[in-house]
C-alpha cells in the first residue's frame, strides 16, 4: 500500500486555494467614497477651483496627476471637468496648448470608477482622434494619469498588427482609436462590443466631422448606443446643427474660454508674415534654416511630395542641423520614431504636412514656418498652435504668402489673430539654385521627386475651394520649376485639360452670341417692316439653309415665285408658316487630333476599326502569295472562330480554339521532325556515295575508295621472289574496303571490325592467325568492278596455293 503523505496533501490544498482565490469585493469604505464623490458633483463651482484637489476626484486619479506634475487646472479644464462629471454633453473650444486632453480623460476615469467598471463589462469609453500621432499622444497621457486604476486601455490605429488587436478587443475598457481602424473592427471583429458604452469623446471634433471622415463617422455613430455622454473638443469647435444632430447631442454645454479673450491664439505667440514670389520661397527657407541652426523649427507644407523632396534636398545640401520629415505615406513605425525623435531633440528641423498640425504637443518649439498658405483660418490656428504651448511657452510663427495671397491676412485679423508684416533682408538670403540644379543632374531619383513635388503643389492650389485666394493661372510655373532645379518644367496635364475645356466653352458662348444677334436682327427687321405687304414680308424672310439645300438651289431653282404673277396664291399659303432659324455654321479650326493617353486606348480603337497591324505577306519566286501557317487551321472550331467578324477579343473562346489547335500542331511538329531526320539520312548517304565514287582529273581514285591497281607489280615477279607479305596486306585491304561498301549499301551505321584489324591493333603476329574464309563469293563479286574482280581472283588463287 502507498503511504499517505499528509503534509503533501495539505500543501496541494493550499496551492489550489491560492489559484482559485475569489476576487475581493469592493469594501464598504470605497462604496461610501463613491457616494460622497457623486454627491459633491452638483456643488462644483469653476471659479472657486484653484487646484485639482478642489475637484471631487478619487484618490487614484489625484495620485496619478500629482506624480506627473499636474497641479493647477487650465481654464478649459476648470470649466469642462465639472460639467462632464455631472454627465452633461459638452462642446469644448479652447486655444491650442490649453490642456483639452486632460479635460476629457479625467471625467472618463472618474465615471468608470464610480460605476465600478471591470474588464468583463467591455468598452466603457471611446476616444476618436483624426490622426494616429494624436491618438498615440492621448494614450500615453492616459497611461500616466491612470496608472493606479484597474482599467484596461487599448490603442487601435492603422499600421499596427490587426490580429493582435482582434484577440484583445473584448478585454478593453477605454479605447483610443482612429476612425478607419475602429470601423474595421466594427465590421470584421466579432469580439468588438460597444453596447454598454458610457462616454464618447471626439478630439479635434471639427476635423473628425468634416468631409474627409463623413462616411466613416456616420457608419461608426450608427453602431453606437444612443444613450451615452458625448464630449467634443477642438481649438476650432464646430457649431453646425447638422454635425450636432448626427451625434444625437442632448442640450450640450458650450464651453469656450478663448471667446472672452482678445486673441484666439496664445498671447505668447509672436506672429508675422512675409510676401515673396513663388520662385523665391526655396531660397528664403534655406537661408532661414542656415541662420537658425541652434533652434527647433517646424515647417508646414501643402503636400506629402513637397515634404519628401525638400527633406531629401536639404539632406544633400547639408545645412548643419538634424533634419526629419513627417507625412502620411510613411510606415506607422517610422512615423512614431520620427515623432519621438523630434520631441526628444532640441536642435532639429521637421518638414511636415497638416498631419502634424492637429493636437500634437511638441515640447519647446521655437519657430513654426508655414511654407504654403493654409486652406483657411482654422488650419492656420492649428499650425501656429504647435508652439507657445503651456503657461510659460513662447514661440514665433512665420507665414510665407504670394502677392495674390496677401488678402488672407484680412481674414486672420477678422478672426482676432494679430499678425504683422515683416521684410526679408536680401543680404542674408542665400540662393542654392545652382547647387540644386547640379544635384538634380547627377541624381535622377531626386529629379523625379522634384517633378512630382512641382505637379502636386500646383494640383493642391487648383483643388482649393477659395478661388479668390488660390489661383493657378496667376502662378509663374516656369520660374517655380527653375527654383526647384528643373530646367525644363514638367508637363501639367490637368492644366492642359482645363485650358481645352475653357476653349470649348468659349466657342460655345461665341456660337450662342452669334445666334442671339441673328435672332435680334431678324426680330428688329420684322417689327420695322409692319407696313410692308405680307407677300413682301414672306419673300424677304432670310431663311438659313443647310449645305444640301444650298447645293440643290445652285443647280435647280423650283421655288422662284417672282417669275410669274399667276402663282400669287403660293405666297398666301406661306403666310402663317413658322420658319425656324438654323444657326450659321462657324468654320472649325483645323486642329490636330489629340493623341490617345494610353496604349490600351490605341489598341481598343484598332480593334473597333478591325485594322490589321504588323502583318507581313510572303511571296514565292514565281510571285505567288505564301499563306500564313498560323492561319492554316485544322479544327472546325478554329475555322468557325476565324470566319466570325466580331470586334474585340473573346478570351475564353480563344483559349478553347488554342487547345484544339494544339493537338494538330503536335502532329505537324512530329511530321516535321521525321522529315528532318529523313533528310539528314539521305544527305549522309549521298555524301558517302560521292566520297566512294569521287575521282580526280587524271582518272585515279583516292586512297579511301579502295586500292589503286595501277601500281601493283607483275604477278609473275611476285610469285618468283617469294616475298608475299606486302601482297597479303594489299589484298586484305581490298577485301576490307569492299566489305565497307557492302555495309553502306545495307544502311548499317555501325559494324564490327574484321578479325585481321583486331589482330593488328592488339599486337598479335599475323602469321599465327589463319586468313578468314570468305563466304558468298558470288554476292561479293557482283558488286565489284572488273579490275577489282581480277584482284580478288588473284587473292583467292594465292590462298589456294
Amino acid at each position: 500500500m502507498k503511504k499517505y503523505d499528509e503534509n503533501k496533501s495539505n500543501r496541494s490544498k493550499k496551492s489550489k486555494h491560492r489559484l482559485f482565490k475569489p476576487r475581493k469585493k469592493r469594501n464598504s469604505e470605497e462604496d461610501s467614497a463613491i457616494q460622497y464623490l457623486q454627491g459633491q458633483y452638483e456643488q462644483i463651482v469653476p471659479e472657486n477651483i484653484d487646484t485639482f484637489k478642489d475637484f471631487p476626484l478619487s484618490q487614484k486619479t489625484l495620485k496619478g496627476l500629482k506624480d506627473n506634475n499636474y497641479v493647477k487646472p487650465t481654464d478649459i479644464q476648470r470649466q469642462a471637468i465639472g460639467y462632464a462629471l455631472k454627465g452633461n454633453d459638452i462642446l469644448g473650444a479652447a486655444k491650442t496648448g490649453s490642456g483639452k486632453t486632460l479635460a476629457f480623460l479625467i471625467p472618463i476615469l472618474e465615471q468608470l470608477f464610480c460605476k465600478k467598471w471591470t474588464r468583463l463589462d467591455g468598452v466603457g469609453a471611446l476616444v476618436i482622434s483624426p490622426t494616429r500621432e494624436l491618438a498615440y499622444q492621448i494614450y500615453e497621457i492616459l497611461r500616466k494619469i491612470g496608472q493606479y486604476h484597474d482599467f484596461s486601455a487599448g490603442l487601435i490605429i492603422g499600421g499596427q498588427n490587426l490580429k493582435f488587436e482582434k484577440k484583445r478587443m473584448d478585454q478593453i475598457n477605454i479605447l483610443i482609436c482612429t476612425p478607419g481602424r475602429l470601423l474595421q473592427h466594427m465590421d470584421e471583429n466579432p469580439l468588438f462590443d460597444c453596447s454598454s458604452l458610457q462616454i464618447l469623446v471626439l478630439d479635434e471634433a471639427d476635423r473628425c466631422l468634416d468631409m474627409g471622415f463623413e462616411t466613416t463617422m456616420n457608419a461608426i455613430i450608427e453602431n453606437l448606443p444612443p444613450k451615452r455622454q458625448t464630449l467634443l473638443f477642438s481649438a476650432t469647435q464646430t457649431k453646425s446643427v447638422k454635425d450636432l444632430a448626427r451625434l444625437s447631442l442632448s442640450f450640450p454645454t458650450y464651453i469656450a474660454p478663448h471667446e472672452q479673450t482678445e486673441t484666439v491664439t496664445p498671447d505668447s505667440l509672436q506672429q508675422s508674415y512675409i510676401v515673396c514670389k513663388v520662385d523665391e520661397k526655396v531660397g528664403i527657407l534655406w537661408s532661414f534654416i542656415k541662420n537658425h541652426l541652434k533652434q527647433k523649427v517646424l515647417v508646414f507644407m501643402a503636400t506629402c511630395k513637397q515634404v519628401k523632396f525638400m527633406y531629401e534636398l536639404c539632406c544633400k545640401l547639408r545645412p548643419g542641423v538634424s533634419l526629419l520629415a513627417l507625412y502620411g505615406t510613411l510606415h506607422q513605425e517610422k512615423r512614431e520614431r520620427i515623432y519621438q525623435e523630434f520631441c526628444r531633440k532640441s536642435n532639429v528641423v521637421l518638414f511636415a504636412t497638416d498631419l502634424a498640425s492637429r493636437g500634437l504637443d511638441f515640447p519647446k518649439i521655437n519657430w513654426v514656418i508655414q511654407y504654403d498658405c493654409p486652406e483657411n483660418v482654422e488650419t492656420y490656428i492649428h499650425r501656429a498652435g504647435r508652439t507657445a504651448r503651456g503657461f510659460l511657452g513662447k514661440g514665433d510663427g512665420l507665414l510665407m504668402l504670394l502677392p495674390n495671397e496677401e488678402i488672407f491676412v484680412d481674414d486672420l485679423r477678422k478672426s482676432k489673430i494679430p499678425i504683422n508684416k515683416i521684410s526679408v533682408d536680401p543680404s542674408k538670403v542665400i540662393s542654392p539654385q545652382r547647387k540644386i540644379e547640379a544635384l538634380l543632374s547627377d541624381n535622377i531619383e531626386l529629379k523625379q521627386t522634384a517633378q512630382r513635388a512641382f505637379v502636386s503643389y500646383l494640383k493642391s492650389v487648383f483643388l482649393m475651394k477659395n478661388k479668390d485666394l488660390f489661383n493657378v493661372q496667376l502662378l509663374d510655373t516656369d520660374a517655380y520649376a527653375k527654383s526647384l532645379g528643373l530646367i525644363i518644367p514638367p508637363r501639367i496635364r490637368f492644366l492642359q485639360k482645363l485650358q481645352v475645356k475653357n476653349m470649348f466653352m468659349n466657342k460655345l458662348k461665341e456660337k450662342d452670341n452669334v445666334v442671339e444677334k441673328l435672332n435680334s436682327k431678324f426680330n428688329a427687321k420684322t417689327e420695322s417692316d409692319e407696313f410692308i405687304s405680307e407677300d413682301e414680308q414672306v419673300s424677304n424672310i432670310p431663311k438659313m439653309k443647310t449645305k444640301k439645300e444650298q447645293k440643290t438651289d445652285a443647280n435647280f431653282n423650283f421655288h422662284n415665285f417672282d417669275d410669274s404673277e399667276e402663282e400669287d396664291f403660293l405666297h398666301v399659303k406661306e403666310k402663317n408658316v413658322q420658319l425656324e432659324l438654323i444657326p450659321l455654321e462657324i468654320p472649325k479650326e483645323n486642329k490636330k487630333k489629340a493623341k490617345p493617353v494610353t496604349k490600351a486606348a490605341v489598341a481598343k480603337k484598332i480593334l473597333k476599326k478591325k485594322i490589321k497591324v504588323n502583318t507581313t505577306t510572303k511571296f514565292t519566286d514565281d510571285g505567288e502569295i505564301i499563306e500564313d501557317e498560323k492561319r492554316d487551321v485544322k479544327s472546325e472550331l478554329a475555322k468557325q472562330f476565324l470566319s466570325e467578324d466580331v470586334g474585340g477579343l473573346d478570351i475564353e473562346r480563344a483559349k478553347e480554339v488554342l487547345q484544339e489547335e494544339d493537338k494538330f500542331d503536335k502532329l505537324r511538329f512530329r511530321e516535321k521532325v521525321k522529315a528532318k531526320h529523313k533528310e539528314q539520312k539521305r544527305k549522309l548517304k549521298h555524301k558517302r556515295m560521292e566520297e566512294e565514287g569521287e575521282k580526280d582529273d587524271f582518272g585515279s581514285q583516292s586512297e579511301s575508295d579502295g586500292p589503286d591497281l595501277s601500281w601493283l607489280p607483275d604477278p609473275n615477279k611476285v610469285y618468283d621472289t617469294g616475298d608475299h607479305s606486302d601482297q597479303h596486306e594489299s589484298d586484305s585491304e581490298i577485301i576490307e574496303n569492299r566489305q565497307k561498301v557492302i555495309n553502306t549499301d545495307s544502311e548499317e551505321r555501325y559494324h564490327r571490325p574484321t578479325k585481321r584489324k583486331l589482330v593488328v591493333n592488339r599486337g598479335i603476329s599475323q602469321d599465327s592467325v589463319k586468313p578468314r574464309k570468305i563466304k558468298k563469293v558470288e554476292d561479293i563479286s557482283a558488286a565489284l568492278t572488273v579490275d577489282e574482280a581480277e584482284a580478288l581472283a588473284m587473292q583467292l588463287l594465292y590462298n589456294k596455293k
